[in-house]
């Protein structure tokens, strides 16, 4: 059965300045800064969390169905969910919008200047849950924030098990909200960041939030992770990667490892392995949805990882 991911869409427009930012920016004019960077490469990627979480859970086999807004110049980006046979009959098009842009700009010392440009998700809103019909499971990812908010509503009024995953949008909700948001959530899936974020503006532990919720999932980057359920602790390790390329999206293939194996009731420590795994096949490739592992593939490397098979 189909797996509702609610996220954003966007072009992740990635740019290399082979300088160094301190070399160019002078710490007693930051008052006002009017500087260039030339950037002799740039890459466009296709992005934005749900995409990047359904690419993902298309590649373990399950059946992702999307639901966000777009802008005017999503031709190329609905283009690419056909061919990868991803369904887009709950992506709105906005024609008075563009779709959600990030401006990456990387210098040598590995620092970054970032925009983004919500556009269309700004919209995100005006879908409905209901629209997307029969549904396992649903998962609210970064989006307008509107969207959000709505979408939980929406999954839960309509008994659908949800996953709670604010990722860079949790600072756009205040404390009572995202209390409101653990309330509602079947799932909670943070990073390490976003938790000590999270319990900041709340107030709740980490096991305390647990205790609302059926699982508490914190990722940890290259420490692995760590599930909170049935007041125990499961510790994930971290699979090593083959090597490391670009950690864009390597949150969102956890994401999808967690929506695959939620889909085909596994348990947990197979559930957190798996997703541990997406993760670091992820970070071997640039970009977020370039890595094309084959089924057989992925299946062969959690075998020689955990020494069993998950299906």
């Amino acid at each position: 059965m189909r797996s509702l991911i609610c996220g954003s869409l966007a072009y992740d427009n990635i740019m290399q300045f082979d300088g160094r930012f301190s070399e160019s920016l002078l710490p007693d004019q930051l008052h006002k800064v009017n500087v260039s960077f030339l950037v002799p490469t740039m890459r466009r990627e296709f992005g934005g969390c749900a995409g990047n979480i359904a690419y993902n859970l298309k590649l373990l086999g399950g059946e992702p169905l999307i639901m966000a807004t777009v802008g005017q110049d999503s031709a190329p980006y609905l283009d690419h969910l056909r061919q990868l046979n991803i369904s887009s009959e709950c992506i709105r098009v906005i024609d008075t919008a563009f779709t959600g842009q990030c401006f990456i700009t990387t210098d040598a010392d590995s620092n970054q200047i970032t925009a983004f440009h919500p556009g269309a998700m700004s919209f995100s809103h005006q879908n409905q849950v209901a629209d997307a019909g029969s549904v396992k499971l649903a998962i609210v990812a970064p989006d307008g924030r509107d969207g959000m908010l709505e979408h939980s509503e929406q999954a839960i009024g309509l008994g659908i098990p949800l996953i709670f995953d604010p990722g860079q949008g949790l600072p756009m909700f205040n404390g009572e909200e995202l209390k409101h948001f653990i309330e509602l959530a079947t799932y909670v899936a943070v990073n390490d960041y976003e938790a000590e974020l999270l319990t900041n503006r709340t107030g709740l532990s980490l096991s305390q939030i647990a205790e609302r919720v059926q699982a508490l999932v914190v990722t940890r980057g290259e420490l692995g992770a760590e599930i909170f359920t049935g007041g125990e602790k499961i510790v994930i390790p971290c699979v090593e990667a083959d090597t490391i390329a670009d950690p864009t999206g390597c949150g969102d293939a956890f994401r999808a490892g967690m929506l695959f194996g939620l889909s085909n009731d596994m348990d947990w420590a197979t559930i957190g392995r798996l997703s541990s795994l997406m993760g670091s096949i992820k970070i071997a490739q640039q970009g977020p949805q370039n890595h094309a592992p084959s089924l057989a593939e992925i299946e062969d490397r959690f075998f020689s990882a955990f020494g069993y098979r998950y299906r």
